[in-house]
């Protein structure tokens, strides 16, 4: 389900993200997440925070700025993913500058090619019940 926050915040990320062909766009995380060669680059949050990815070489320097929360799946850190919180992210310039330092860990990471889904397996006919 959208919210009028997420919607907002998604177009500010277009806007920045402006036209790149490498981006697509799928809903993840209960969010409209933003992919980058296939890999998460920035999620958008219905409270208006985002999941940012900055690649585990960067997950101290971006653990230490402002209204960070680490991701943390099955009770474990995701290393180099992040929450942040949406007020940390109410200028333009601020949110800028999480999107391009995300973007300099994601672009290193090779093209992910999808893997064809499986096609579901045939059902068997019913027989007629026996009288």
């Amino acid at each position: 389900m959208k919210s009028e926050t997420m919607t907002h915040l998604a177009e500010r990320v277009r806007m920045l993200v402006g036209d790149d062909p490498r981006i697509t766009e799928k809903y993840m995380f209960g969010g409209l997440t933003f992919l980058l060669n296939g890999h998460i680059l920035v999620g958008c949050k219905k409270d208006g925070g985002i999941l940012i990815s900055v690649g585990k070489d960067n997950h101290e320097a971006a653990k230490a700025r402002p209204g960070t929360t680490e991701m943390v799946h099955g009770g474990r850190v995701m290393s180099g993913f992040f929450w942040i919180d949406g007020d940390a992210i109410e200028d333009e310039e601020t949110l800028e500058d999480w999107l391009r330092f995300a973007e300099a860990a994601v672009a290193q990471r090779p093209l992910k090619i999808e893997k064809p889904k499986k096609p579901a397996a045939a059902k068997s006919p019913k027989t007629p019940a026996r009288r």
